[in-house]
């Protein structure tokens, strides 16, 4: 049987896939493209074997999975591609409405952790798309709601290429998540991580773990020419899709591990998550 492997198509995911989409790492695997909230449930339902996700997914049933060593989206400060939009201040935003996006469990929670903890106030949270094309949906008498916006219509957004697609005037207000947790806790955030199934064969994940360390390690050498893929496909300046990949982390070491626990424990003690521990994909 074919071990079906999860893919995110957002500019985020270009390091770890782009030799494998080249044909320069040979995968022996069945790649399945879509956003994180798809993959999310993919693999909670065993549609899939292996795959990125989102870091609460692991987290939300972690007795069924086990962690991808060394291979994470992380950032150690700015991320670009996770951001709030807002007319008032965040610590202004009690009782007002916040579109969030459906598209992520892990940037969802984290803003719920930092309007509890570092602004202070209870918004009331709108699932909405907040892409691109949904930016206008919830407005009333020409109050705009915040918005949480990810991926790629987060960078285009956020490095000013699509400005006028916010509306008639700018938001007031910017928040990079990555940037307000390193702020607020000193550490880096790990928003995505390759998970098994605890049911997938061990040999099976590990040969796609190879191959994903492999193409991993190949994009990172060639990050210009993902840059420009990236530009010809959001038409995101060449500059600002080079300074976005350089600020993401791949890895996943000591330190984005301790940023990956403190996000977990936050969580657990919120009553968001079950409490559980971090079970690693064994080595061969």
């Amino acid at each position: 049987m074919t071990t079906r492997v999860g893919r995110i198509p957002y500019v985020n995911c270009y390091p770890v896939y782009g030799a494998i989409d080249r044909g320069v790492v040979k995968l022996d695997g069945e790649l399945v493209t879509g956003v994180p909230s798809v993959l999310n449930r993919a693999m909670a339902e065993g549609a899939l074997d292996v795959s990125v996700v989102s870091a609460v997914e692991y987290a939300r049933d972690a007795h069924r999975y086990l962690l991808l060593p060394d291979v994470s989206i992380s950032c150690d400060g700015p991320v670009r591609s996770v951001l709030m939009f807002s007319d008032v201040p965040a610590e202004s935003l009690g009782g007002r409405r916040v579109v969030v996006s459906k598209s992520s469990m892990t940037s969802v929670a984290l803003l719920e952790l930092l309007f509890e903890n570092v602004w202070k106030c209870r918004p009331e949270f709108v699932p909405g798309d907040a892409e691109m094309s949904d930016l206008h949906a919830f407005e009333r008498g020409g109050t705009r709601p915040a918005r949480l916006v990810i991926g790629d219509a987060a960078l285009l957004l956020g490095s000013g290429d699509a400005r006028g697609d916010l509306g008639p005037e700018p938001y007031a207000h910017v928040y990079d998540l990555g940037a307000e947790w390193k702020r607020w806790t000193g550490l880096p955030f790990v928003f995505a991580v390759w998970i098994a199934s605890r049911t997938t064969p061990v040999a099976e994940a590990l040969g796609v773990h190879a191959s994903l360390i492999e193409s991993r390690d190949w994009g990172l050498a060639h990050r210009a020419l993902l840059a420009r893929q990236a530009h010809d496909a959001t038409g995101v300046s060449l500059a600002a899709c080079d300074e976005y990949l350089s600020g993401l982390d791949y890895g996943l070491s000591y330190p984005h591990l301790a940023g990956l626990t403190e996000f977990f424990r936050r969580l657990v003690s919120a009553g968001r998550v079950p409490n559980g521990t971090l079970a690693f994909l064994p080595a061969a």
